[in-house]
């Protein structure tokens, strides 16, 4: 059973999942019969109300991960119930050895922990024991049964630090990897065209071309196909019926009228230093020629740390008045700020913008007028849905409604007109021919109701009538197959002493690239093959309906003091660190669960799951 590590209380985390979620959203029901528990580590009991809201909090978050309601029986199918309960069979083991272990925390840091829980603070952001309540009790959890929990994790957690904490990836191994992931390559790239063959490809012939149709008959399908008719309202079709006058068009306008004069700006960078004595030196080093970037790489920054981005006189404060000054880029400074004395790097020249309200007018006209036909729609929601409810035809619907009748042939991955909607999309694959037209709506306002009337199957295309279409593919097979001759036949001449160039392909050389490198010409199966080829070895690759031939020219060692490298090197050694912590913490708790006894009980684990359906 693998353990997760968490370096923060267990039951915090489930906890906070839950609040996030919703309060009470997981429709959790407390298992208070006479099976309390679903297991054992020694005496450390997993009672069945801990597995309950470990699966909930699993499911929700697979379906929130997926976008689609995850079932108990999908999590069985996929081993995720296992995951669940190992977590809570190494989390048992390791609370058993903190009870063998007498570890425990006092009543003053559990009290910490709680008031510093976010979930328990009140609008003020101090803890509050009504909303603290209020959370345990929508989550089944009584103060007591909460805080012996709390209690008992943070014990865990002392004991996971003692086992795991600290635990660093030997050097070695940190740079065997570093030096492998940050490896470069050389090379020199062909692609085999139709062009390169010795031998053109023939043309087909109707029993060739009739073969491979019916070997290929998936290709020459058309697919499923749904039939639907609809009826639907946009705040576009309502935009006409909604016209907005000049005098509350005027209003809006002088609402919101930084948006439409902007003030001059400037781009500046900033640079601030602890001492006017250090300042004024280091604008001595710029005027000698030392660029802004070196000045910041010795104050320990990069130009993205200086950035102050696209400021107002204002915004500058004290600066302001010698920033502005500048009308080309330049150096201001050193300025006395309230951080210290400072200099300032004006890049660019923003000028002042003012948009008139008659240029405005039309944006603020759609604006203005598609939020009032928003809530027209939703005026008329009640009626729409009332009448649907009554009986009302789309039909019927599209005559004495504004909303639209329209009809679609959908099929999967259709995006014309209001399928390009993907709660439409969502509606007519889950529809059904006896589902009777419901009122839904769109993220822009608008509301729509469909009828699914007639699912045709996927059906083969009559080969007459996609002859061109099977000739194209059989051509296509039948090039690359060729093109696959041809490159092993480069690949020979290479063997035997031939440059690649000197085969008669055009081709490219790729001075350096690194593993899992990008390339806007190459795919990545062709990179791939790069690292895999042994320099001064040719190789062939196809991928993505092309061929290739690559020769693997040089390889160049990582430069273990690149700074890149160095910070390449600090990620894999930190997630080898901790995977070697979590293997050595599972290793523990293996050890604890085989000392102090392990025992399931199998029937709770179903009736658990049973209710979760």
């Amino acid at each position: 059973m693998k353990l997760r590590s968490h370096g923060k209380s267990v039951v915090v985390w489930i906890l906070l999942a839950m609040l996030i979620l919703g309060l009470g959203g997981f429709g959790l029901q407390s298992f208070s019969g006479s099976i309390k528990s679903v297991g054992s580590v020694g005496e450390t009991q997993i009672s069945v109300n801990d597995y309950a809201r470990a699966l909930r909090q699993e499911m929700q978050s697979r379906s929130q991960q997926t976008g689609q309601p995850v079932t108990m029986a999908q999590m069985r199918a996929s081993g995720l119930d296992q995951q669940v309960l190992g977590t809570l069979i190494g989390q048992a083991a390791l609370g058993e050895a903190a009870r063998r272990l007498g570890v425990s925390v006092g009543d003053a840091e559990l009290q910490k922990q709680i008031f510093d829980i976010q979930a328990f603070h009140n609008a003020s952001g101090n803890f509050d024991r009504e909303t603290y309540k209020f959370a345990l009790r929508q989550q089944g959890f009584t103060e007591n049964e909460f805080e012996a929990q709390l209690r008992d994790d943070l014990a865990r957690s002392i004991v996971q630090g003692a086992v795991a904490g600290g635990v660093e990836a030997p050097q070695a191994v940190t740079d065997a990897y570093t030096k492998f992931v940050s490896e470069k390559r050389g090379f020199t790239w062909a692609e085999i065209t139709e062009s390169d063959l010795t031998t053109p490809v023939a043309q087909p012939t109707d029993d060739e071309l009739q073969s491979y149709y019916d070997d290929h008959i998936t290709q020459f399908t058309a697919p499923e196909t749904r039939e639907i008719t609809y009826a639907w309202l946009t705040p576009e079709m309502l935009q006409s019926k909604v016209a907005i006058d000049d005098a509350t068009l005027k209003a809006e306008y002088e609402r919101r009228i930084d948006e439409f004069k902007q003030p001059e700006k400037r781009l500046v960078e900033r640079l601030v230093y602890p001492s006017m004595e250090e300042a004024q030196a280091a604008k001595a080093k710029y005027d000698a020629g030392t660029s802004f970037a070196d000045l910041a790489k010795e104050r320990g920054l990069t130009l993205e740390d200086a950035d102050l981005g696209d400021v107002t006189k204002a915004e500058l404060g004290k600066a302001g008045d010698a920033v502005f000054a500048l009308n080309e880029p330049g150096i201001a400074g050193p300025i006395e700020t309230d951080l210290g004395p400072a200099l300032y790097k004006m890049n660019a020249v923003i000028a002042a913008q003012e948009t008139s309200f008659e240029d405005a007018r039309e944006e603020l006209a759609g604006e203005a007028e598609a939020d009032k036909a928003r809530r027209e729609i939703g005026k008329m929601s009640e009626d729409l849905q009332d009448r649907l409810a009554g009986g009302a035809t789309l039909e019927e619907m599209g005559k004495e409604t504004d909303m639209e009748l329209g009809t679609i042939a959908y099929t999967a991955g259709d995006t014309d007109g209001i399928a390009g909607y993907e709660e439409f999309r969502k509606a007519a694959e889950a529809a059904t021919t006896e589902d009777y037209p419901d009122l839904q709506t769109l993220p822009d306002g608008g509301v729509f109701a469909m009828r699914l009337d007639k699912i045709v199957p996927p059906t083969p295309k009559p080969f007459d009538s996609v002859k061109d279409d099977v000739a194209k593919a059989w051509h296509a097979d039948q090039l690359v197959t060729a093109e696959e001759t041809r490159a092993k036949e480069i690949v020979a001449e290479v063997e035997g002493g031939k440059s690649l160039g000197a085969t008669g392909l055009l081709t490219t050389t790729v001075a350096s690239i690194g593993r899992g490198g990008f390339s806007n010409k190459l795919p990545p199966a062709v990179i791939s093959k790069v690292f895999e080829t042994d320099p001064g070895k040719p190789a062939q690759v196809t991928a993505n309906g092309k061929v290739y031939v690559i020769v693997t020219d040089k390889v160049i060692p990582a430069d273990m003091t690149d700074a890149d490298t160095t910070l390449i090197s600090g990620q894999i050694g930190s997630q080898l660190s901790r995977s070697l912590a979590n293997d050595l913490l599972n290793f523990y708790a293996t050890a604890v669960e085989a000392e102090a006894g392990l025992s399931l009980d199998s029937q709770a684990v179903t009736a658990v799951q049973s209710q979760m359906q």
